[in-house]
């Protein structure tokens, strides 16, 4: 599935999501013993983000011996660069100028952030000098 098809994903859900990641895959038992008893969530509102999750094409499904088991279709990053590009273009009006300024207006960015910033502004103008 494009990322332009899926649907936006919400804070609790991309954690829930981090969650069956790191995992490899999940139960429904296995999600609420580790992601929503932590978070105080009852067992129903966790099967409703991984089925939330599982229409909007970020988890796929399969039944082993009775049980569904969860593993994820999508990256958890990939998950996040849709949510930020939903954001800039329904929040900002599609610039990000105001999303840059606050980034680097921000307190606190370690050196590797710092770093990571600068390598992909030069990732942006090699790419931009390489177009006609």
């Amino acid at each position: 599935m494009s990322s332009q098809n899926q649907k936006s994903i919400g804070d609790q859900e991309l954690a829930l999501l981090r969650f069956v990641s790191d995992a490899g895959r999940s139960t429904v038992a296995q999600a609420v013993e580790g992601f929503g008893q932590p978070r105080g969530l009852a067992r129903s509102t966790v099967l409703t983000m991984m089925e939330r999750l599982r229409k909007k094409g970020h988890l796929g499904r399969r039944r082993v011996d009775g049980v569904y088991h969860y593993a994820p279709r999508t990256a958890p990053g990939a998950a996040i660069q849709h949510a930020v590009r939903t954001f800039v273009d329904r929040t900002l009006g599609g610039s990000i100028t105001p999303f840059v300024a606050y980034v680097a207006e921000r307190e606190g960015l370690s050196d590797g952030e710092i770093e990571e910033l600068e390598s992909l502004l030069a990732k942006l103008q090699r790419e931009r000098k390489k177009k006609p």
